[in-house]
């Protein structure tokens, strides 16, 4: 989506204009008709309401859209104003419209809220349609120009900054839509490679020598049923202060997760292509941060394999040694993000030793049945550093909801011939996965887990984004790095 500011002049020579409207307060200068017609019609400019009509002005048919913003004095104003700029792109994308005019004029704006709506209309933009030969002209988009008028001063120099999250949650979506035959972990690094190219970011691979090497067993147990090798993937963004110790994000990545020999039912097995949601997201999170030029020092680090169900796969039952000497009896092999993330927590914080650390995973079926699709578990050690992410989550959107953590549930994957094991009983599911992970975590270092499996994905469209990938982390953990890093 092309994104220009213009003056005020060129609203006159649009074909289609959308005005921003404060709720039950329609500018005087919107023509009668448009003001009786959303009258009739109930609008009345609550969020993410849109009335449309057609004017003449100046000889020409104008096709004007009124998009409601909510009350001036609300709270959640700037996430309502998001969804009002995203509102407009949904409507529009594959109208036949080439170009919408956003007319911001006496809407009583920020700056920092006008970049908002550009954020939202871009994102709700978003589509892959690489594999779409046959689609309809008038189910195509577009739509691929935006015009800004009316824009407060600042707007310019904030929307550059909010173009590097545009860029990241992007680039999440994108990895996380893409086919299993198209994105698989050495691809998925290829991938990531040639996006980060000259953005500053410095990639390290460990390929599967490297990590049998060093000892990860528990990372390459899952991969070992698959002809796909696997990955460990580390991005560093040091643009802090030198020598400070970093903030880690690391990620899970099953680029496809069949459940391997506990396989999972044929019906929706489809969707585990976007098992790799947590890597996508450090990744989205990671490029973001370096387009933006960060004042941080963040590592991402994403454990990348495929779970498949071969002749060489590991077993229920298998006793597998992880990098942190602590051995693990595999009761399900489809319990397997935790196996990936275990290993790959254990490497970060004895290469880097970072101050804190943060894994966002697709690990548990058993969080939608608590949250449905409305937040991510947390799960944390360190209470600061929950309340940190819960405001982030708050304030980008990307809400979390903190869960229990106990010895109680500890005990529940203890194993009888080793020192522990992947599942638990069938209750408290995302609960004994989180009590897992705890145990590779080293010398209390702040930690949280953050539970995806219900956020990565939709069946239906939200405010910013449509059926599919939502491209869920990246604005959240780029606004906990902006809160607690650079402040």
């Amino acid at each position: 989506m092309n994104i220009q500011f213009l003056d005020a002049a060129a609203a006159a020579s649009a074909r289609l204009v959308a005005r921003f409207v404060n709720q039950d307060s329609i500018p005087a200068d919107i023509e009668p008709v448009l003001v009786e017609g959303a009258k009739v019609s109930r609008f009345t400019g609550k969020a993410g309401q849109i009335f449309e009509g057609f004017v003449e002005r100046d000889g020409k048919t104008v096709r004007v859209a009124l998009a409601g913003i909510g009350a001036a004095d609300a709270a959640d104003r700037k996430s309502a104003i998001e969804r009002a700029g995203a509102a407009v792109v949904g409507k529009y994308l594959t109208s036949g419209e080439t170009a919408v005019t956003l007319d911001l004029t006496g809407a009583g704006l920020s700056a920092d809220e006008a970049a908002a709506a550009l954020l939202g209309a871009v994102l709700r933009a978003w589509r892959l349609d690489t594999y779409r030969t046959k689609l309809a002209d008038d189910a195509k988009p577009s739509l691929g120009d935006i015009a800004v008028v009316g824009a407060p001063e600042g707007t310019e120099a904030v929307w550059a900054v909010e173009q590097a999250i545009v860029a990241g949650v992007s680039f999440t979506r994108e990895l996380v839509t893409e086919p299993a035959n198209v994105i698989y972990p050495e691809s998925f690094v290829a991938r990531v490679e040639a996006k980060v190219a000259g953005s500053g970011l410095k990639v390290r691979v460990l390929d599967d020598k490297e990590m049998a090497e060093l000892g990860m067993g528990s990372l390459l147990g899952v991969a070992q049923g698959s002809v796909r090798p696997a990955r460990l993937l580390v991005m560093e963004w040091l643009g802090g202060t030198a020598g400070e110790a970093p903030v880690a994000f690391v990620g899970k990545g099953v680029t496809f997760d069949t459940g391997g020999i506990s396989i999972k039912p044929a019906a929706g097995m489809e969707d585990m292509k976007w098992d790799m949601g947590g890597a996508g997201a450090v990744a989205g999170t990671m490029l973001a941060l370096a387009l933006r030029k960060a004042k941080a020092n963040v590592i991402g680090v994403c454990g990348l394999v495929e779970n498949m169900p071969d002749g060489n796969a590991q077993r229920p039952g298998d006793v597998v040694t992880s990098l942190s000497g602590q051995t693990i009896e595999v009761i399900n092999t489809d319990a397997e993000g935790r196996l990936v993330l275990c290993d790959a927590l254990t490497w970060v914080q004895r290469e880097y030793k970072p101050a804190k650390v943060i894994d966002l995973a697709t690990l548990t079926g058993a969080i939608l049945i608590t949250l449905a699709h409305e937040y991510a578990g947390l799960f944390s050690n360190n209470d600061e550093l929950a309340a940190q992410l819960t405001a982030a989550g708050d304030a980008s959107g990307d809400r979390l909801w903190r869960m229990p953590m106990g010895p109680n549930y500890d005990k529940m994957i203890d194993s009888p011939i080793a020192d522990i094991k992947n599942v638990g009983p069938r209750f408290g599911g995302s609960i004994t996965a989180a009590q897992f992970l705890l145990r590779f975590i080293e010398n209390d270092t702040p930690w949280a887990h953050l539970d995806i499996a219900g956020t990565v994905w939709t069946d239906k469209p939200g405010a910013t984004w449509d059926k599919g990938a939502s491209g869920f982390g990246v604005r959240l953990l780029d606004r906990f790095v902006r809160d607690t890093l650079e402040a």
